[in-house]
């Protein structure tokens, strides 16, 4: 609704049942302006007219409850927007094939500085149904919680990542980031080490940043596009993702598993100390050692690598 509908509207609220006419001279309008805005509201359905024609001066006019009419407008005005989008893709997409080759630019984008933040959480925030990532330190984004991730998972978009050692190892990181994105959804295994710090968005649009050493040097991340190159790092990821370490346990565990128990046998799977474990949970070893113990009971083992191949024979993993 334009400025002089909503004039017109507003000088109707006030005046009650009226005409064109005596709106006009409220508002010191030409006749040509208040039929046209008249005419405008009673298509909306803002506006009924009791005569034939709702543009005539003398055809009494009143107002409608506006929140039908205006939910009728927000629909036009999303399936117009809907309309325009796709034709722009078919545009594009007829261009693309008229003009040949896509070029170099239009592929891999360079972003660095302070827009580095801001572009990763916009494009997160858009994500409409699949994220995978390589999880390695350093993290533009200061290594802090992931709001928007446990946000997304909520709404039902399925997470996988695959994390370093050295991300796993980050006992502020684990706490604020990695527990709670597992807690809310996200599959998460382990490796080593990742081959790049690399997040792909829908399968249409990956972020690829630089590893620790190139970033002392080079704070920027490429944003890449639909390409043979995408095709790759996705399929890197897939294989990274199938060697991986699983870092939470299936519905098979038995029930008789403490919380901080259950936590105790995931962080084994991904390998690290038990100096490491300790830190992450925040126990003493002697606290440690006790749950283990207890583990190898349930398990009827004598070792890690038997509880290791009991986990895996009893699909708790």
């Amino acid at each position: 609704m334009a400025r002089r509908e909503a004039e017109l509207f507003q000088a109707l609220l006030q005046a009650g049942r009226s005409n064109a006419e005596n709106l006009g001279e409220l508002l010191g309008w030409e006749r040509a302006e208040v039929a046209e805005a008249v005419g405008r509201l009673i298509d909306l359905g803002l506006v009924v007219a009791g005569g034939a024609d709702g543009a005539d001066g003398a055809a009494p006019l009143s107002p409608t409850e506006p929140s039908i009419a205006l939910d009728r407008l927000v629909h036009i005005r999303s399936a117009e927007v809907r309309e325009a989008q796709l034709a722009a893709l078919h545009a594009y997409r007829d261009y693309r094939r008229c003009t040949g080759a896509q070029t170099t630019d239009d592929l891999v984008e360079v972003v660095t500085g302070p827009q580095i933040v801001d572009r990763i959480w916009q494009i997160e925030k858009a994500v409409e149904s699949e994220v995978v990532r390589f999880d390695s330190p350093p993290y533009h984004t200061d290594g802090g919680a992931n709001d928007v991730e446990v946000e997304n998972l909520g709404r039902g978009v399925e997470y996988r990542v695959v994390y370093s050692s050295s991300a796993v190892q980050n006992c502020t990181y684990y706490a604020v980031n990695i527990e709670p994105c597992i807690a809310a959804g996200e599959q998460a295994r382990v490796l080593s080490t990742v081959p790049v710090k690399l997040t792909v968005f829908d399968r249409r649009l990956a972020i690829v940043s630089m590893s620790s050493v190139e970033a002392e040097s080079n704070e920027a991340l490429l944003l890449v596009r639909p390409s043979s190159l995408l095709t790759a790092l996705l399929g890197l990821f897939e294989t990274a993702w199938r060697s991986g370490h699983p870092m939470h346990l299936s519905q098979q565990v038995p029930p008789a598993l403490r919380p901080v128990q259950r936590r105790i046998l995931e962080l084994m799977g991904t390998g690290v100390t038990d100096d490491t474990i300790a830190q992450l949970l925040g126990i003493s070893r002697r606290t440690l050692s006790r749950h283990t113990e207890r583990l190898y009971q349930l398990a009827g083992a004598t070792s890690r690598f038997q509880l290791a191949l009991h986990a895996a024979r009893k699909e708790w993993i």
